[in-house]
């Protein structure tokens, strides 16, 4: 059974940093690609940030240059470095393992979420 759990988010006002890691139970996530996604009231799930089994790093426009993926293969856990935070940042970000053939494609697995809130 395939268990993704989030942690990290919190409340940060803009200019802030947040760390979120994702620790992974009955997969290898060094043998995925795993991807963070997030979703705000209203809005649609969005991919942010991904990295291939290779390790091989993607990201959103919005992010890019403010937000890094990286991985612990020795503690299966995915982490979300966030610096330069910004209102439109909030949101409840979501861990996923997936596919990578030429852009990231989710696959249903899906943690809980974190909730992070920017204040201005």
């Amino acid at each position: 059974q395939v268990q993704l759990v989030e942690s990290g988010g919190g409340l940060v006002q803009a200019g802030g940093s947040l760390r979120l890691s994702c620790v992974a139970s009955g997969i290898i996530v060094r043998r995925y690609a795993m991807g963070w996604y997030r979703q705000a009231p209203g809005k649609q799930r969005d991919l942010v940030a991904s990295i291939t089994s290779g390790g091989s790093t993607s990201y959103a426009d919005s992010v890019r240059g403010r937000f890094t993926i990286s991985r612990d293969n020795a503690k299966n856990t995915v982490f979300l470095q966030l610096n330069s935070l910004k209102p439109e940042d909030t949101a409840v970000y979501y861990c996923n393992a997936g596919s990578y053939w030429g852009s990231y494609s989710p696959l249903d697995y899906w943690g809980q979420g974190t909730q992070v809130t920017v204040s201005s």
